[in-house]
């Protein structure tokens, strides 16, 4: 099954005005993100117990699918990296989402990162919640080729829920595949889970996360429908992250009844 929603934003008044936005216009997925700069935004310490059981029950009676993006900055190659990554996956089981979705940080290489994020995937798969790793502009698909071959190998990772994010705006900025997100896709092996995805638009010159058919889609769409088409040939089940906060937000509307009609979902 196919899920739309959109994520919580830096730029928000607060924390939970984009979830109640997609609560308000019946989206059936959502994404916390903790992102905290200079005292502006949130993290995990600013959405307590009690608010957090409040959200759960709420997307729950809501049928939301809810997923949690770590903090970008947390690296499981550093001594604090791991801790931030255990503390976002309690965020995640506090708020009952099956989905926590991280960063590749490969500085070390994709052994040492797999070794360092052993524990949070062990973490992960008792709690019941599945792990993505999000490609960056900086990460090519012949990467993540090596990642998940890596992942595949190593006995003990092998039955964990793990998988990737595909981010079409990161795909796009990629100096492999620059304004060719499509050839970014074809790159992946074909037997590479992607299981959660993130959409946004550039114009191959800055991660400006466009809201979907403002950017390069919007005088053309066929790349969009391409994208579709060779995400269901992949048999893609998942949700599908609208990673911006605009103005109007009913640009998250149009983008997301858009979407459903490309899929066949029809309108609501």
């Amino acid at each position: 099954m196919i899920y739309i929603g959109n994520q919580t934003a830096f730029a928000a008044a607060t924390i939970t005005e984009p979830f109640d936005y997609a609560l308000a216009h019946g989206f059936d997925a959502f994404e916390w993100f903790p992102d905290k700069r200079d005292g502006v935004g949130w993290d995990t310490a600013d959405l307590e117990g009690p608010v957090r059981a409040q959200v759960r029950e709420t997307a729950r009676a809501a049928g939301m699918r809810v997923s949690v993006h770590a903090r970008g900055h947390a690296n499981p190659l550093l001594p604090e990296g791991l801790g931030w990554l255990l503390e976002d996956l309690e965020l995640a089981r506090d708020l009952g989402a099956v989905l926590l979705n991280i960063h590749l940080y490969e500085d070390a290489g994709v052994p040492a990162f797999v070794e360092a994020i052993a524990p949070l995937l062990g973490q992960a798969s008792e709690a019941g919640v599945t792990v993505t790793i999000e490609n960056t502009p900086a990460h090519t698909p012949e990467l993540f080729n090596a990642l998940f071959e890596r992942l595949r190998g190593v006995g003990s990772l092998a039955a964990s829920r793990v998988g990737m994010c595909l981010d079409v705006g990161h795909a796009n900025l990629c100096p492999a595949t620059q304004n060719h997100y499509l050839g970014f896709v074809d790159r992946l092996a074909p037997a590479l889970p992607i299981l959660h995805l993130h959409l946004h638009e550039n114009w191959g010159d800055a991660d400006s996360h466009l809201p979907l058919f403002t950017g390069p889609s919007a005088t053309d769409d066929s790349g969009i429908r391409a994208l579709l088409r060779r995400l269901r040939a992949r048999s893609f089940s998942g949700s599908m992250i609208l990673e911006q906060w605009p103005q109007p937000p009913s640009l998250l509307d149009a983008a997301r009844r858009r979407l459903r009609q490309m899929l066949g979902l029809g309108d609501e």
